[in-house]
């Protein structure tokens, strides 16, 4: 005999109990849109607006972005100084490069590369917000029917899940620093929310679905992740064809779309020669420890949510229907995990699992106990609280010596720092704080029941720390992170430019940094013989005196790199006969 459904938070028998989710119509409110606008303009925004080239992928991407724009490389086959960039994919620095030959002259050639990714982070917070709509829409994920009506409405719910889905994703905590990079893992994590989009949507936007599709397993391609566009590909094709849409015509329909896509892309990447398979093996214990530490934080808050999702809604994963609101994130999820332990580095291949993580942590929201969500609350007002607490502390005492030992630690970090104040920055950052007081304010005083309370404090939290980081402490970081406070010396050595500059021991970012901010030209490492002006690391210094007689180049001087004394370059001019 089955069972009494249980009756419902407001007190209505269940008429069934297809899956754990029970919601009431009261709580799937919308956020209000111009808070969801806001919260993602602010964090898409900063990180992109006002700072330097970052080491070492940053300023390396931007190097090879600069010399197609400038016409110095060919556009298949860049090279920075003779060397190739150390990660396949072309994609990324196309994009960086046609963005600085469209722009008007008076956009710093930086800035301007950065233009097409934070359009590619905008579109990714889009398209995860979509997808988890999408996927909120289909029958096995939509909550319990109350006996006496009250339940939520299906559009209502999916927009509720939406909210809460990219809420999730702009609260992990590894989204911020390399999501703000102009390199080709941002134009992966685009590539996948465009994919996972496509199958999410395919039942209600078809033609939509076959396009986003398309681009999103060509980017991926062309971005140096052709396996993964092809995995992400088979198995959303798989998915889809089996999940309960409307008729088996229709099902097999959709996922040979998918399917017809993901051979494209494949053909795509083939003709460019994109096919390298460079797995790494996975290492003993310790570095599996490595990998749990770095999810624990990376992935933080989705992860424990994503984990809380497939316990309360195991029963519903595998079925004869093939729930594709589960399915889909998670085999994206797996896939990124894949991805993490087999390839270089972890984190960026990582990133690319988090839109399908905030999707599985969103569905975690109608099984979640109410002393759970409490217990979010708590930890995630506790913790960022005393983050910006901590920042501001810093940025006091590094301005008026108060207290005193944080200020002697950015000494002691970079010695010869000076602070300087800028109105415009603190102005921000102290908005900032002010709508993070008020957004508390709001979560502790009133009992709002909407599904997605839960995850404006994270998200809230994690954008009022890029912000002050951006904001506030955007001098210290860019003058420790920036090349420009080592690179601007060197390039002053070089007195005489009517000869070629070459370099020995440098890696991809010192020979893009020394190019940009000394507006050199560096030649290819090999042609050092042939050149008057040399600048060398310090560690490939005996090295080169091995090839090249000593007595034949004066050292001009030494330059450290501020925050690091043991990164030296040192300048070496070709003696005269």
């Amino acid at each position: 005999m089955r069972p009494k459904p249980p009756s419902s938070p407001t007190g209505c028998a269940c008429v069934n109990y297809p899956n754990p989710a029970i919601v009431a119509q009261s709580a799937v409110r919308p956020l209000p849109r111009w808070v969801l606008l806001l919260l993602c303009a602010a964090y898409v925004v900063f990180g992109f607006i006002g700072r330097d080239p970052w080491r070492n992928s940053d300023i390396a991407s931007f190097g090879y972005m600069r010399e197609l724009a400038l016409g110095n490389t060919p556009w298949l086959s860049p090279t920075l100084a003779g060397l190739p960039p150390d990660m396949d994919g072309l994609l990324p620095f196309w994009l960086g490069a046609w963005a600085i030959q469209l722009a008007p002259g008076w956009i710093p050639m930086e800035f301007a590369a950065r233009l097409p990714f934070i359009a590619m982070l905008g579109l990714t917070l889009s398209a995860t917000w979509y997808s988890i709509y999408y996927l909120a829409r289909q029958p096995g994920a939509q909550p319990v029917a109350f006996a006496f009506g009250g339940e939520a409405y299906p559009l209502d719910y999916a927009r509720a899940m939406g909210d809460a889905g990219l809420l999730a994703l702009l609260a992990c905590l590894g989204l911020a620093q390399l999501s703000h990079e102009t390199t080709g893992y941002l134009t992966q994590l685009c590539s996948t929310a465009f994919v996972f989009f496509a199958a999410s949507c395919i039942p209600h936007r078809r033609n939509a679905s076959a396009f986003y599709g398309f681009i999103g397993l060509l980017g991926l391609s062309l971005s140096g992740a052709p396996t993964v566009s092809v995995l992400l590909g088979l198995g959303s094709a798989l998915i889809v064809a089996r999940s309960g849409i409307a008729s088996h015509s229709k099902r097999i329909e959709s996922g040979l779309i998918l399917l017809f896509a993901t051979l494209a892309a494949a053909g795509v990447a083939a003709a460019f020669g994109f096919w390298r398979f460079s797995a790494v093996q996975p290492g003993g214990f310790k570095e599996f420890q490595s990998y749990f530490r770095l999810i624990l934080w990376f992935c933080w808050p989705a992860w424990p949510l994503a984990l809380w999702t497939l316990w309360r809604w195991r029963h519903q994963i595998f079925t004869a229907s093939w729930n594709r609101h589960l399915l889909l994130p998670l085999w994206f999820s797996v896939v990124a995990l894949v991805a993490m332990i087999s390839s270089r580095p972890s984190d960026r291949a990582l990133l690319l699992g988090l839109p399908a993580m905030a999707a599985l942590a969103a569905f975690a929201l109608p099984t979640l106990r109410r002393s759970i969500a409490a217990l979010i609350d708590w930890f995630t007002l506790i913790f960022f609280s005393i983050s910006a607490i901590t920042i501001w502390v810093v940025w006091i005492s590094v301005h008026t010596g108060f207290p005193p030992k944080p200020a002697a630690n950015v000494a002691r970090l970079a010695p010869d720092y000076v602070p300087s104040f800028a109105p415009d920055e603190f102005i921000l950052g102290l908005a900032a704080t002010l709508a993070w007081c008020a957004l508390v304010w709001w979560r502790v005083s009133r009992n709002r029941d909407a599904l997605w309370k839960s995850l404006i404090l994270p998200a809230g939290g994690a954008t009022l720390g890029w912000i002050l980081l951006m904001t506030i402490w955007l001098p210290m970081l860019n003058y420790g992170r920036s090349m420009a406070p080592q690179i601007e010396p060197v390039v002053a050595l070089i007195t005489d430019r009517d000869h070629c500059v070459t370099g020995y021991g440098l890696n991809r970012a010192q020979i893009a940094a020394v190019n940009y901010y000394g507006h050199l030209q560096m030649v290819d490492m090999a042609q050092a013989s042939a050149c008057h002006w040399v600048i060398a690391d310090s560690e490939a210094l005996p090295r080169f005196t091995e090839v090249w007689p000593r007595s034949d180049w004066e050292q001009l001087g030494t330059i450290s790199r501020p925050t690091d004394k043991t990164d030296r370059l040192v300048v070496l001019r070709k003696r005269h006969p």
